[in-house]
């Protein structure tokens, strides 16, 4: 290339066929993050068995560490929420400006974490004015972020807008754009979802922990029945999954989700909705257990009298919908690990990232965890969750008192046209 030419990169990019996969540059491989102490413990194994004892000494460790920061309570869990996005976060954009660091985009990084800063603002700014509203009542302050959340969430929202247009570049312009429809689908499968887990959580920790715990369950047996009985591939995507593992690892997270949620229905510390006390100024989980938590007798059906000899069964009516969430976690959550792969092979790369060693990014294993967070919030949301009502009285005590006057006069009225209350002698 003669010197002091000036290349136009816009058109360079507008060589590539983004619709041909050998069109995309080549990401770097991730490196081998294993231990040393781990490499030279396994050097006498095949690849085959080493990946297989370093997968499992690295997942007993993390669940582990899960139930440690489960033991520590719903605030742990939710700042274990939000370490999670951010290194989701972190990966997707990583690879994004690895295959087109050529380019050298401007602001490109910076503008891909203010983005995510300005949403997990809005996100969280809605959960403080949700759950947290007597809190903030306290505090003027507060008050005023609460009262205007959204105009500042929009405003800061608009001055990144203004700073990408800011950023475009002759040379640059269909890259750039390309890569802003990236950091916003990014924000769309992290920050939203990571968001709907933390609103299931608040729910009861029952509703976290049973969802997670089958995805978890199901990733582990699929890979095990897989591993000693899969022959059968079962989509090209991933040519190591089976046949034999999916359908193993469907009756085993069914089995296992049956099984976990009757342990946790007995404790008011999983099934209580996750509450602040202002007084404490702690999260709380007491409660009076709702039905879903009150052992019921069931009658067996016919059919299954005669195999199992029971007429009848005493269960927690909960369990019955654990049965709908390990289903749901075992037959469409792995898709969400299907889509993971197609994106890693449409840039050439083999994992996320080399954070955990055999398992490769914190999204490697989190990709079917976010597909099930939205299906657990809708679930609660159209079939066991009506009006909460400690909810809706934090929201009636920020009233203003003409406005808690008048909702107090319609609901007056309300119970008196139903009989339930007694009108009033006096006019």
């Amino acid at each position: 290339m003669p010197l002091g030419k000036e290349v136009d990169l816009d058109e360079r990019f507008g060589e590539l066929d983004l619709r041909n996969d050998s069109d995309i540059p080549d990401v770097p491989p991730s490196t081998d993050s294993t231990p040393e102490i781990l490499k030279r413990a396994l050097s006498g194994l095949s690849a085959r068995w080493k990946n297989w004892w370093i997968r499992g000494i690295l997942t007993l460790a993390m669940i582990s560490m899960f139930f440690l920061i489960i033991y520590l309570g719903s605030f742990m869990l939710m700042l274990l929420v939000l370490s999670i996005q951010v290194k989701c976060f972190h990966e997707i954009i990583t690879i994004g400006y690895r295959v087109y660091h050529s380019y050298d985009l401007p602001w490109f990084r910076s503008l891909s974490w203010y983005f995510l800063l300005c949403v997990n603002y809005f996100f969280y700014g809605e959960t403080v004015a949700d759950y947290f509203a007597t809190f903030v009542q306290r505090r003027e302050q507060l008050q005023f972020l609460i009262r205007y959340h959204r105009f500042i969430s929009f405003a800061l929202y608009l001055a990144g807008f203004c700073m990408f247009v800011l950023s475009l570049v002759k040379k640059h312009y269909r890259l750039q754009f390309y890569m802003f429809a990236w950091t916003h689908v990014t924000l769309l499968i992290t920050v939203t979802q990571s968001h709907l887990v933390i609103q299931n959580l608040f729910e009861g920790m029952i509703w976290f922990l049973v969802p997670i715990s089958s995805v978890i369950c199901n990733d582990i047996t699929a890979y095990i029945f897989g591993f000693f009985f899969g022959r059968t591939p079962l989509i090209k995507l991933s040519p190591k999954k089976t046949w034999e593992g999916f359908i193993g690892g469907f009756f085993s997270t069914v089995v296992f989700g049956f099984i976990f949620s009757y342990f946790l229905a007995q404790y008011q510390y999983f099934v209580c909705p996750v509450e602040y006390n202002s007084e404490t100024n702690r999260f709380v989980t007491e409660c009076e257990p709702s039905e879903l938590f009150q052992i019921k007798k069931y009658s067996v059906p016919p059919l299954l009298q005669a195999v199992l000899g029971w007429e009848s069964v005493n269960m927690y009516p909960f369990q019955m919908h654990s049965i709908a969430l390990a289903t749901f976690a075992s037959l469409i959550g792995p898709f969400g690990g299907f889509f993971a792969s197609g994106f890693k092979r449409a840039f050439k790369i083999k994992d996320f990232a080399d954070t955990i060693p055999g398992h490769g990014g914190i999204m490697d294993r989190f990709d079917c965890q976010y597909l099930m967070a939205t299906f657990v919030h809708v679930y609660i949301t159209s079939f066991i969750r009506g009006p909460n009502p400690s909810k809706l009285l934090k929201q009636l005590l920020i009233l203003q008192p003409e406005q808690q006057l008048n909702v107090y006069k319609t609901l007056k009225s309300h119970l008196v046209e139903k009989g339930i209350l007694q009108p009033s002698l006096r006019g």
